[in-house]
């Protein structure tokens, strides 16, 4: 059976003018979509909940209002109206949302809710974007160059995890004058022929 937060009125009663109907239509087609459907507040917005796992969620912001699906890369129904990728975060899914026109037609949202509901009960779940990986400092190169004359600390430089090469880069590269710019090559040049990463001098001694 559908519950109902009070806190979700206080919400939309506080919100901006034009986001109170787009709020209250969002809110009436989820629960005539999802009879069982529990209102809960989790990080101080609205969200609908179904079978303890979050269904969707809507906020209004000062300029526009927001409706977020959980599992929405999974809703057929939503495809078509996503917003470009990369953007969703900071405007909901749908896009900005400044009045009730800006939604998709009602049988699409209800559509959408009913997915949403199929694929909980299926036991779908978010799924993690996978991690990216940092974007490698370019070897200057004065580096370059003097890495090539010394085949040695080359071969360990190139077999280095990116961490140890960034840190050699960085040191070489913050240097304020040629001087010591020149002293700090020569030393990383040192200590990688013996297989030595930048801060070896501090690391804890077995």
């Amino acid at each position: 059976m559908a519950t109902r937060d009070p806190k979700h009125e206080m919400y939309i009663s506080n919100a901006q003018p034009f986001a109170q109907p787009v709020l209250e239509h969002i809110r009436k087609l989820v629960h005539k979509a999802c009879p069982d459907v529990e209102e809960t507040m989790k990080w101080s917005f609205p969200h609908f909940d179904y079978h303890g796992k979050i269904l969707c969620s809507m906020a209004a912001f000062k300029q526009h209002a927001a409706l977020n699906f959980w599992l929405s890369n999974d809703i057929e129904a939503l495809k078509p109206y996503r917003v470009v990728e990369g953007t969703a975060k900071a405007m909901g899914q749908l896009g900005k949302l400044t009045s009730v026109k800006d939604l998709p037609p009602d049988k699409i949202l209800l559509l959408a809710i009913k997915e949403a509901m199929i694929l909980i009960d299926a036991g779908a779940s978010l799924k993690k974007a996978p991690p990216q990986k940092a974007a490698e400092l370019p070897v200057p190169d004065m580096l370059k160059k003097a890495l090539a004359k010394n085949k040695t600390a080359k071969a360990v430089f190139e077999k280095f995890p990116p961490s140890h090469r960034k840190e050699y880069i960085q040191w070489i590269t913050e240097a304020k004058t040629d001087a010591t710019r020149d002293k700090r090559i020569a030393t990383t040049l040192e200590w990688l022929a013996e297989g030595r990463n930048r801060n070896w001098k501090y690391e804890r001694k077995n």
